[in-house]
């Protein structure tokens, strides 16, 4: 008699605790989604009347709440309000499931598509000759079209300290032959050892944008007249 007493007890807490466990997953879970979706769905519609529309569009008239719901229910999909502003509020008979999946799958792709702006390096020198400045141009050139800004950096050493105007010269220089593809975001400046210059991608590029290796002869040339 004890035994089949505590049997019973034994098996009425087991479906209390099952019955609590399924009331608080259930709790959770709708106020997970419905902090996450701000949107209000099925039995979560307050308003009186709503104006209903189908998944594809198509108006199907100012009923009350519980008639949208019961016509949603019937095609075994759910009654979202897209529209709570207008009056009455807009409500639409759709798979929400479905719904979700697509716009996480939307807002995945938009994700994927947006280009993080990077700021890449172009260390320079003062006795840089044309075919490194050819290659840096090159790097330069390709980190602008990838949508990235540009570093421009001097290191001065030992007694290069003492003749800032080269690397000021060398600075510009490098800016004039990216003109084509970049504007300068922060002028050439000269912080402890380290010259600085910052390059952004021009907006429009402007058109007959010339090659890395004109602008590296152009480089030569003027280089050769300073001597």
């Amino acid at each position: 008699m004890i035994l089949t007493f505590w049997g019973l007890l034994c098996c009425a807490r087991a479906e209390i605790s099952a019955c609590a466990l399924f009331i608080l997953t259930n709790f959770l879970w709708r106020c997970l989604t419905i902090s996450n979706r701000e949107l209000q769905i099925n039995d979560d519609i307050r308003d009186r009347e709503v104006r209903v529309v189908d998944a594809e569009g198509h108006q199907l008239g100012i009923m009350p709440a519980a008639q949208a719901r019961q016509l949603a229910y019937s095609k075994d999909l759910d009654l979202v309000k897209i529209a709570p502003q207008a009056k009455p509020p807009v409500c639409k008979v759709i798979d929400y499931g479905k719904y979700r999946f697509e716009q996480a799958k939307r807002e995945k792709e938009s994700r994927k598509n947006q280009h993080i702006v990077e700021i890449k390096e172009v260390r320079l020198s003062l006795n840089i000759d044309t075919h490194d400045f050819e290659t840096k141009l090159n790097h330069a050139i390709r980190f602008l079209k990838e949508g990235n800004k540009v570093k421009a950096s001097i290191r001065f050493r030992g007694r290069e300290m003492g003749h800032p105007e080269q690397g000021y010269t060398i600075m510009k220089k490098f800016a004039e032959a990216l003109n084509e593809y970049a504007v300068v975001e922060k002028p050439a400046k000269l912080e402890g050892r380290n010259m600085l210059m910052f390059l952004a991608v021009r907006p429009v590029a402007r058109p007959g944008a010339k090659p890395a290796e004109n602008a590296a002869k152009k480089f030569a040339g003027k280089a050769k007249k300073a001597e």
